[in-house]
């Protein structure tokens, strides 16, 4: 039975806590323990596109996951929004001291249309309602698919499904009550995915002016993996049998912020992901909150992008009577840096103190 007092956000009001069983509660406690009294208090963060279980040629032994997923709550990531994993992770789930997983299931592609080792590859693209349909029912209410890859035959970035087909897939994930995301480096592959109902974007590094305004007719959700966009220059350089691929991802690279600034300024609704698992570390949320702050996020909407407005889109609670103990403690304001948000003086998951 724990005390916790401070000041939350977004607002800066005077916060005051109790914990029993593992849960929040508005009202005293008897014979709690004051562990915080000061400072900041705030949920745990969301790092809402990342891959526990996945390493840099798929699948990994659980042990690492483990390990994965413990770099996460040492930065305070105590929800992930897995994207894709060829590891089946849900023993995870009878660890109390680690972070809780939404699971979208395994990537679902073409056959070489991918990294290898990550994603089940469908010979047919017809084949995919049906895919869809099977993750959806082995995930956690998400999906994931990829939406664009290099195609060897053209040299270059291009779609993997068909308008059709997707949206058939598409529809066919949300009648098993589950949420679509993709994978989408460049333009192409994007108005048919976001004409189709998908919800949700991954990196959306090709958007057009047309392509945001989709998004908000559509009330798609983007999650550009800034960090991880940084990469694009070496996936270039890495390509040189293929130039035209290459000069593609550069010019990607250099769009990206004035795209991404632009689907914010439209009124698309931006979550933090880092994409940690195969190019990137794990623990780098602080790192993609900062991010956020170079396409014109306030401080205190790039840190909700990353904690209580991305638990709301996740339909997960944030500070409030009954909900998990899941909160992290600050003697300075977490808005102040990836070095202050990265460091919490105190890591509270499910009632327990690290």
């Amino acid at each position: 039975m724990l005390h916790v007092r401070g000041r939350g956000l977004p607002d800066g009001e005077p916060v005051e806590w109790w914990i029993a069983d593992g849960v929040l509660r508005s009202a005293p406690v008897a014979d709690a323990e004051t562990v915080w009294d000061g400072g900041w208090v705030i949920p745990g963060l969301v790092d809402a596109h990342c891959h526990v279980g996945l390493g840099p040629h798929g699948e990994t032994p659980i042990e690492q996951a483990v390990a994965q997923a413990e770099a996460e709550r040492v930065a305070g990531a105590l929800l992930l929004r897995d994207c894709g994993s060829p590891t089946d992770t849900r023993a995870l789930d009878d660890h109390d001291d680690l972070p809780r997983i939404i699971r979208a299931g395994r990537h679902l592609a073409r056959p070489k249309r991918y990294g290898r080792g990550h994603a089940i590859e469908l010979e047919g693209e017809w084949d995919l309602p049906a895919a869809l349909t099977e993750q959806a029912r082995r995930g956690d209410g998400w999906v994931k698919l990829v939406g664009d890859w290099i195609d060897r035959s053209v040299g270059d970035l291009a779609p993997l499904w068909s308008d059709d087909v997707l949206v058939a897939a598409i529809a066919a994930a949300h009648a098993e009550g589950a949420r679509v995301t993709a994978h989408v480096f460049g333009e192409d592959a994007l108005p048919g995915l976001i004409a189709a109902g998908i919800d949700c974007i991954e990196h959306g590094t090709g958007l057009t002016d047309d392509t945001v305004a989709m998004m908000v007719e559509h009330g798609t959700v983007l999650v550009p993996t800034m960090i991880n966009i940084e990469n694009f220059p070496g996936f270039a350089d890495a390509a040189s049998k293929f130039p035209t691929y290459a000069t593609h991802m550069r010019e990607l690279y250099a769009r990206s912020p004035q795209r991404i600034a632009a689907a914010r300024e439209a009124g698309v609704p931006i979550y933090a992901g880092t994409d940690a698992g195969s190019n990137i570390v794990h623990g780098r949320i602080a790192d993609e909150v900062d991010a956020l702050k170079t396409i014109g996020m306030t401080a205190t909407d790039a840190l909700g992008a990353a904690c209580w407005d991305a638990r709301h889109w996740l339909g997960r609670p944030a500070l409030t009577d009954g909900a998990p103990a899941d909160l992290l403690c600050f003697q300075k304001d977490p808005r102040t840096g990836a070095d202050v948000l990265s460091r919490s003086d105190r890591v509270i998951l499910r009632g327990y103190v690290y």
